[in-house]
Order: C-alpha cells, then sequence, then structure tokens
C-alpha cells in the first residue's frame, strides 16, 4: 500500500492555562529575589505602568491631610475588589470619547484607592532613590566567585611551563572536577589526545604543586598524600597511614594499624585525628553554591504572648499606572488603535498589581497557618516540630495543596529559631506511646543528640537506640534509626567505635 501525507480535522476537550493564569502562578512561585527581576521585567516591557518610590508616596500623603479631598478609602484588610476590567464590559474602541473618559475617571478613582490601601495596610514600600542606589552599588559591588578551574587556570598562566607544557596543562584541568579530583587517568589521556603519557604525568606533577594542596589528585589517598607532602610530613606516622594503609583507615580498623605499624591503639588513633584535620575536597572553598544570598519572605517576631508574621515587602515595587496613558486615553485626538493598545497595557497592568498582592496575601496566610500549628517548634526549637502536611493547611486557608506546593517553593521564614525554608515545616511524623504525632525531623534531632553523647568507647547500636526512644515513649523500628541515622550521616557504631 502506498504511503501519502493527508490533513484532518477533530474536536477535542483539553485544559490550557490562560497567559494571565501562567503570570500569576509564576509571580506566586518566584523567591523575592527572582520575583523582583520578574516585576522590573514587566515594568520595562510595559509603559503604563510605573514605580512608586517612598519620596512620591509621602508627597500624596501630605497632599491628603493637607485636606484635599480623595476617593473613598477602603477597608485595609480588604483590598479593592475590582481592580481589572471585566471583558464583557469593555467598551469598543468605536464607542465615543465621552464614554472612554467616563472609564478612564473610574480607572483613576481604582488607582487611588490602591494607594491608599497599600499606605493604611503599613506596608513597608522601596526607600528613596539615594537609599536605593547606595543598595544597588552594594550588590553591584560584589565580586562574582571564581571557579576552582579558573583558578588553576592562573596559575598556569604564572607558571614556568613552556606553550606546550601550558596546552597540556589547560586540557588536565579541562578534567578536573568541581571536588579538585583528576577525573581521567594518564593513560587515557594520552590515548585520547595522542600526547605521550610521561609529558601529562610531568604536567600534572606541576598541577599538584598548586592552590589548594591536594588538587589534582586521582583519588582520596593521593589528595591526603599530596597535603601531608605540602605541609612537610612526609615522614610522619600519618603519611605512613595513608601510604600504606587506606583501606584500613576508612573502615577505621585501628588494631589491624596499630599491628602493623607496631605502634599502639591511641597512636593510632591520635594519628587518625590529626588525619581528620585535612580537606577530602580540595575544591569546596571554589564551590559554587556557597555564594547563596537568602532574603527571608516571612519574618516570625514574638510580642508579648503572641507570634507575629509579617511579609517582606521591602524588595517588592510599589507600582501603580501613570497618568500621562490615561490622560492620552481620554484625549479626543488619540487613534483607536492607540486607545485599544493603552488599555491592553493598563489592563495588563493591572492584573500585574493584583496579583503581586494576592501573592503577598496568599504567602502571609500560610505562614500564619504555618506558626499556628508549630507555636511549639517556635518556642523551643526542633525537638517540638509537628508533623504537618500541606493538605492540612490548603483546607485552612482556602486554597489547592498545589498552591501551597508552589507559594512555599524556595521561600525562607525567618523565626525565633533561626531561617528556615518553609518547606522545612512540612514533615510526615509518627505517634507516640501516648499518641501524641511528633515529626520525623524531631526523631533525628534526638537521635543525634544521643549519639553526641554517647561514650566514644561503647557507641550505641541502632538496636541500642530503639531501646532509648522507647523509653521516651516513641517506638520505631531498627531499620527506621538506621535510615535517620544515615539521613543524618553518622556512620554505624562499630565505625564510631574509638579504641
Amino acid at each position: 500500500m502506498a504511503q501519502s501525507l493527508h490533513l484532518s480535522q477533530k474536536m477535542a476537550l483539553s485544559q490550557v492555562l490562560a497567559p494571565q493564569l501562567q503570570q500569576s502562578l509564576a509571580l506566586l512561585q518566584a523567591p523575592t529575589l527572582e520575583l523582583k527581576a520578574l516585576v522590573e521585567q514587566e515594568l520595562q516591557q510595559n509603559p503604563v505602568l510605573e514605580e512608586v518610590l517612598t519620596g512620591e508616596m509621602e508627597q500624596e500623603e501630605k497632599a491628603s491631610r493637607d485636606g484635599e479631598p480623595g476617593p473613598e478609602l477602603v477597608d485595609p484588610a480588604e483590598p479593592p475588589a475590582d481592580i481589572t476590567f471585566d471583558p464583557a464590559t469593555e467598551k469598543n474602541s468605536n464607542d465615543p470619547v465621552d464614554d472612554f473618559q467616563a472609564e478612564f475617571e473610574r480607572l483613576t478613582q481604582l488607582d487611588q484607592e490602591w494607594r491608599d490601601h497599600f499606605s493604611q495596610t503599613n506596608v513597608p514600600i522601596r526607600q528613596s532613590q539615594e537609599e536605593e542606589e547606595r543598595r544597588q552599588y552594594m550588590f553591584d559591588s560584589l565580586v562574582a566567585g571564581t571557579s576552582l578551574q579558573e583558578n588553576m587556570l592562573e596559575q598556569v598562566r604564572l607558571s614556568e611551563l613552556n606553550g606546550d607544557q601550558r596546552q597540556v596543562a589547560e586540557m588536565i584541568i579541562g578534567n578536573v572536577d568541581d571536588y579538585g579530583y583528576l577525573q581521567a587517568g594518564v593513560d587515557e589521556l594520552a590515548f585520547s589526545t595522542n600526547i605521550p603519557a610521561d609529558k601529562i604525568l610531568e604536567v600534572l606533577k606541576v598541577i599538584q604543586t598548586f592552590h589548594p594542596p591536594g588538587v589534582g589528585a586521582r583519588d582520596l589517598r593521593e589528595c591526603l598524600l599530596l597535603q601531608l607532602e605540602r605541609a612537610d610530613q612526609k615522614n610522619t606516622l600519618e603519611y605512613r597511614i595513608v601510604d600504606k594503609y587506606m583501606a584500613a583507615l576508612g573502615k577505621r580498623r585501628l588494631p589491624e594499624i596499630a599491628r602493623g605499624l607496631g605502634i599502639s591503639v591511641d597512636e593510632a588513633q591520635d594519628a587518625v585525628k590529626r588525619i581528620g584535620n585535612l580537606e577530602p575536597r580540595p575544591g569546596r572553598d571554589f564551590f559554587p553554591d556557597n555564594q547563596q544570598y537568602i532574603l527571608p519572605e516571612i519574618f516570625v517576631q514574638k510580642v508579648g504572648d503572641e507570634f507575629v508574621v509579617t511579609n517582606n515587602n521591602e524588595q517588592i515595587p510599589h507600582l501603580r499606572i501613570s497618568n500621562t496613558y490615561k490622560d492620552l486615553m481620554s484625549q479626543v485626538g488619540s487613534s483607536s488603535e492607540v486607545r485599544e493598545y493603552i488599555r491592553d497595557k493598563i489592563r495588563a497592568g493591572k492584573f500585574l498589581i493584583k496579583s503581586l498582592h494576592q501573592r503577598q496575601q496568599t504567602i502571609l496566610n500560610i505562614a500564619k497557618e504555618i506558626v499556628k500549628r508549630q507555636r511549639e517548634f517556635m518556642e523551643h526549637g526542633v525537638s517540638h516540630l509537628k508533623p504537618l502536611t500541606m493538605v492540612q493547611v490548603a483546607e485552612v486557608v482556602g486554597v489547592h495543596e498545589t498552591t501551597v506546593s508552589r507559594a512555599v517553593s524556595g521561600k525562607y521564614m525567618q523565626t525565633p529559631q533561626g531561617i528556615f525554608e518553609m518547606k522545612y515545616f512540612f514533615t510526615s511524623g509518627i505517634k507516640t506511646a501516648s499518641g501524641v504525632g511528633m515529626s520525623n525531623t524531631s526523631v533525628k534531632d534526638i537521635i543525634s543528640e544521643m549519639i553526641g553523647g554517647e561514650d566514644p568507647t561503647k557507641p550505641l547500636s541502632d538496636e541500642e537506640i530503639v531501646k532509648l526512644l522507647a523509653q521516651k515513649g516513641i517506638v520505631i523500628a531498627r531499620r527506621t534509626v538506621a535510615k535517620y541515622r544515615s539521613e543524618l550521616n553518622i556512620l554505624p557504631s562499630h565505625l564510631r567505635k574509638v579504641y
């Protein structure tokens, strides 16, 4: 049968997110600094939007206090409901100009109500122009971090390697990972580049003298030996242990090391402690994720016997619709195309303002419910963290659980116990013997405290931890203890034992 192409039509139902809804979800999910960038991008794309600085807001408030009549104020706890145009009530662009003028008089009143709403709710507005410039200068002055590879290439330029050797050095550095280890063997590099292995090894030896000590090593053993050589400790007990007994060192077989070297177990233990001060990941200081700037989305402060929850609105621009475009819209000489263009931009601007307010209010409502349910955590710390699910919060706030997930994603809360990611407060849990729920995070904290206070010569086994937890009314299986211990990066008892 011959193959051919043809067109056909069919009808089907499918769910499609409207562009405005997609924008609202993006604003809700974005952390504060990312939200600021999104709003500034919208300011550049939408000419009818303008940002209100503190000085301008104070002038408007002063004019209002001087007795100039203004529109009826709205309830500060409830924002103006009519914030966007209803498409069903939109006028046609060919209607008389008077209709547009009446429409924009209504728009002006709504805009003034929003300004009054923000001033009445005591929301911190953006700083003055001078303060904003000072803040921006501070951020612009932050020096971008240098990667490990860039640092090593700079040392190559300062070294005495010749032109051919520098090319080999750049090839080797290209195969060094972020931890500082060479991921390809010398023979492998020689096979793939047709460069003699002895030349590659010669350049590698030079690279291994670079900073940080241990960089360019091919495994952990070589990394530790390089650091000891750099510290002029080649004839020490530590060097002999790493060189000859690396496998036993990894399993903390101190008696085996002591017998092999003809020393006491105490001497071996002291040497192992000094080896533990070496850096197993030379490139750690150059990790890009070491430079993270966290801006809390929510502040929780204790005032009297209550916890007060507030938004961090300092970094969010305060927007309004420019009067210039509203005046242009109402002019008799404006063409229908101009009026339609401005109408669309104003509609988009109003929706953005509403979405920003809804975002802040949704996050604040979720945070208040978290604080309400985790009051004991706010008072006493991690050991009193209670099990909490997003479904429980969503039911109280009146949103879907996926909305809660988006709202807390990447957001941080500053509490009396420190700064925590909002997702931290959502944990599964277990029931104690008394029937009270306890989060698995609290159980991990208890296990960590038990192991931290154990006798190093007789470390607690998982079974012993199970019995101690049972005495506190926490009944869990031994495999669960092993799982929590693994998540805490705590070694098994036989590897924690000090001889």
